[in-house]
């Protein structure tokens, strides 16, 4: 293995001087980002009809920005660590915010396509750079307290989303679910350089290399496993761009491994992964986003098409999930403080497994109140109480200058079991309403599906409930 310059230990960081603002510069970037992947959701009708869009493309819309955002996040955080992570934070929150305007502009659909993909680049330089600030910026129990702000907003984001996406779709255009981020990611960039302190880098005896080769195939690797998944959500497992995806990530991803082995500065130091505290919550944070990606989906479905809800009041119909989840995520500090960080990640987990249960026995003659209120309020519930800490935790123990890349790799751990976990989910759907009982009505066949994958999704939520009780293990 080649030898690696060792870091010099970097000066203090310096204090943020007003760190409440600081922290609304950080948490408003990922609430940001967060919008983005579910707002364009219940607009996405009158986006077709305005660029006279067909069903693959309009479908583009929402995959481009995940897969670029899911495919370029290592890279990410390597940047971060490499050239400063207050500058790919400034940099990532330019790219989203002028992508976002070209897709508000957008004259014609392939237009809107690359927008979406800016916008996932630009997504993809902010999101692990906004936890590594986080780690550097603050310490101790506000530390704790700053994860727990950032949970709460990056796990409402999606929610938000739905709402103003539904809400600017009616009240206004599809155009402003884009325009909207364009004044508020104008202000983020002029306040992060007042406010947020820029963190110091290590100092190395040798010249920098950057680690080209396992951002090609790291990069290229997961982008090719999320592709695959999109496409098998849309089609199927044996559809043959599917296939191809999977065959490009089971030759990249596997290589990858084998040059961050030997790279002299890896892209994605893999002992992050294998030893520390990062390792003991990759498993269950991965499980648990796998669980908690069908929810928006399934949910926002059954509520248009079986109930016929308008997108606004589809979107407010999520609003318990969203007040449950930023309740929970900001108590979750001091519960924290009073039982450590295992106990509040398998309560929440075993509470998104009731609630994730309790949606399987759907009918499509239930009613809001009596059917969803409660589910809704337990998962968002759980997730609250479970990620923080199991965030707080994992990079509890990782080096500062290596908080990009440790950043990076949970996020990308997140987002790329979501991925596949929804694309399964989807196949579950698709098969449960293949089967349903002929001469059933439409609504009946949706809601056997989404009750079907909801089951298949409470069982993932249970496995995430197994995986979170080793974390009462004691490090060794």
């Amino acid at each position: 293995m080649s030898a690696t310059a060792p870091p010099l230990a970097p000066a203090a960081a310096p204090p943020a001087l007003r760190p409440g603002l600081a922290l609304a510069v950080i948490t408003g970037s990922m609430l940001l980002i967060g919008i983005d992947v579910t707002v364009v959701n219940l607009a996405l009708p009158d986006m077709r009809a305005a660029l006279d869009m067909s069903s693959t493309a309009s479908s583009w819309v929402l995959n481009a920005y995940t897969l670029a955002f899911g495919g370029l996040l290592l890279l990410g955080g390597r940047l971060g660590d490499a050239f400063g992570r207050l500058r790919m934070f400034v940099a990532g929150i330019a790219v989203f915010t002028l992508a976002s305007l070209l897709a508000g502009l957008a004259p014609w659909a392939w237009w809107l396509i690359a927008a979406r993909i800016l916008q996932g680049v630009g997504g993809a330089l902010v999101g692990p750079s906004t936890m590594a600030l986080i780690v550097s910026t603050f310490e101790g129990p506000a530390r704790a307290r700053a994860i727990s702000w950032y949970s709460a907003v990056l796990g409402g984001g999606a929610t938000v989303g739905l709402i103003l996406g539904g809400m600017l779709t009616e009240l206004a255009s599809w155009r402003w679910v884009f325009l909207i981020n364009v004044p508020l990611g104008a202000v983020l960039v002029l306040l992060a350089r007042r406010v947020v302190p820029e963190p110091p880098r290590p100092v190395v005896k040798a010249r920098p290399k950057f680690d080209v080769a396992g951002a090609l195939t790291g990069t290229g690797g997961i982008a090719a496993l999320v592709y695959a998944c999109i496409r098998a959500g849309d089609t199927n497992w044996g559809d043959g761009r599917t296939v191809a995806g999977l065959i490009a990530a089971a030759v990249l991803l596997p290589a990858f491994l084998l040059v961050e082995r030997t790279a002299e500065q890896p892209i994605t130091p893999l002992r992050l992964a294998v030893r520390g505290t990062l390792a003991r919550v990759l498993v269950p944070v991965g499980l648990y986003s796998a669980a908690m990606f069908s929810v928006l989906f399934f949910l926002g479905q059954y509520f248009q098409d079986a109930h016929g809800f308008s997108p606004v009041k589809a979107g407010l119909a999520f609003l318990p999930l969203m007040v449950g989840q930023f309740t929970m995520a900001r108590l979750s500090p001091m519960i924290v403080r009073r039982v450590g960080p295992a106990w509040p990640a398998s309560v929440g987990a075993a509470l998104c497994t009731i609630g994730l249960t309790w949606l399987s026995q759907l009918d499509a003659a239930d009613a809001y109140a009596s059917a969803v209120l409660v589910p809704l309020v337990l998962i968002g519930s759980g997730a609250g109480v479970a990620m923080s800490p199991m965030t707080t935790l994992g990079l509890s123990g990782v080096a500062p200058h290596e908080s990009g890349a440790a950043s990076g790799l949970l996020q990308t751990t997140q987002w790329i079991s979501g991925t596949v976990g929804l694309a399964v989910w989807v196949t579950v759907f698709a098969h449960a309403t293949h089967d349903a009982a002929p001469g059933e009505g439409p609504e009946h066949i949706l809601t056997h599906g989404v009750a079907t994958a909801f089951g298949a999704a409470a069982i993932c939520a249970a496995l995430t409930f197994l995986a979170a009780l080793t974390l009462f293990r004691k490090k060794r």
